[in-house]
């Protein structure tokens, strides 16, 4: 592993926080204020997401759960509802678990050190540290993917981030250039430098107010850090599932809690250990008039291809013992929390059957 020699090299605090008065972020929502809670919020969703895809998520989350009492008091239902087409649902059913746990163990407050947010589900090392810098003004340190890149570039830290000996060095460096003041200015403004200037392709170096000591742009090695991962193939899936309406209602089922989709409202998907035929009988007391194929879909999934077939039944609605299942009409059904490829396919089927 390779690392330019720090010793030498300008810290990073000055030049980034000169920049960031005229060049930084200063109006994304969860700012104005900045509490801790609306902080948390915020960085949950940045996880693997984008700012301008969760400006608009964020918004309708705060209209209706604006306080952390508000979010344990919410049922997972709701939460998964405001969350639906945002994505990695796993995150938004911890958040809503680690609301209830502040009202269980800390006295309906988020807590304000790195270890009691850690303890909490869903908050790592560097959403603790975003917490404690943007939202309480601690002197707090992040690594997010972002601030990896940022200093991989300027200190030429070869290896790939995700590794332990990698995190090691990159964590000792974001410590060391965190300042002792400012601490919400010089996050912020770290975080907008990677997501706006020092970009994973094309990195503006031209106008970085780190480039004058960057040992990637000195070299001309930006391509080179992070460490890329190696390319993996991701492996395909197929799954079946059922289109079921009567009277007016559409036949949904809840996902178990966890796995793909988890917790969420989604057509009926049928075992491949069954016909549709035997599933319908199982599932709904009788065989189906008719079964007929519709067009189906694909959705990309981090680590996996999903090829989906869709199976229209014609069946007969009454009451169904599985309580996962439930019919719903279809403007209930689309104020529920759907994942987005599910979504997707019901509002097309909806406007042509409409139409």
């Amino acid at each position: 592993m390779v690392v330019a020699d720090t010793d030498r090299q300008a810290p990073v605090a000055p030049a980034l926080l000169a920049w960031a008065r005229g060049h930084g972020r200063h109006n994304l929502p969860w700012q104005h204020p900045a509490t801790p809670y609306r902080v948390w919020v915020s960085e949950i969703m940045l996880q693997q997401t984008q700012v301008a895809t969760i400006i608009p998520y964020f918004e309708r989350f705060m209209g209706r759960l604006p306080d952390l009492q508000a979010l344990a008091a919410a049922t997972l239902e709701e939460v998964l509802a405001l969350w639906s087409g945002l994505g990695y649902y796993a995150r938004a059913r911890n958040l809503h678990r680690a609301a209830q746990h502040c009202f269980e163990s800390h006295a309906g407050v988020l807590p304000a050190t790195p270890d009691s947010l850690m303890a909490l589900p869903g908050i790592g090392r560097s959403t603790a540290g975003a917490i404690l810098a943007l939202g309480c003004g601690q002197r707090a340190v992040i690594l997010d993917g972002n601030v990896k890149r940022v200093l991989a570039r300027y200190h030429a830290v070869a290896g790939r981030p995700g590794t332990a000996a990698t995190q090691h060095i990159l964590w000792a460096l974001a410590e060391r250039e965190t300042p002792p003041r400012d601490v919400a200015a010089y996050t912020q403004a770290l975080m907008d430098l990677g997501a706006t200037v020092c970009t994973r392709s094309r990195p503006a170096c031209a106008r970085c107010p780190l480039a004058n000591g960057c040992a990637a742009e000195i070299n001309g090695t930006q391509a080179l850090y992070p460490t890329p991962r190696p390319h993996r193939i991701r492996p395909r899936r197929e799954a079946a599932f059922a289109w079921i309406t009567s009277d007016g209602c559409l036949l949904l089922e809840q996902r178990p809690p966890t796995g793909v989709w988890g917790g969420l409202l989604c057509l009926p998907e049928i075992p491949a250990t069954q016909t549709p035929h035997a599933w319908c009988h199982r599932v709904l007391g009788s065989a189906p008039r008719a079964v007929t194929e519709q067009p189906g879909f694909k959705h990309e999934f981090t680590h996996f291809r999903l090829s989906a077939s869709v199976i229209a039944l014609e069946a007969r609605s009454g009451r169904i013992a599985d309580t996962a299942l439930r019919w719903l009409p279809p403007e209930a059904a689309l104020a529920a929390g759907l994942p987005a490829p599910i979504r997707r396919y019901i509002e097309a089927r909806l406007s042509i059957i409409y139409s």
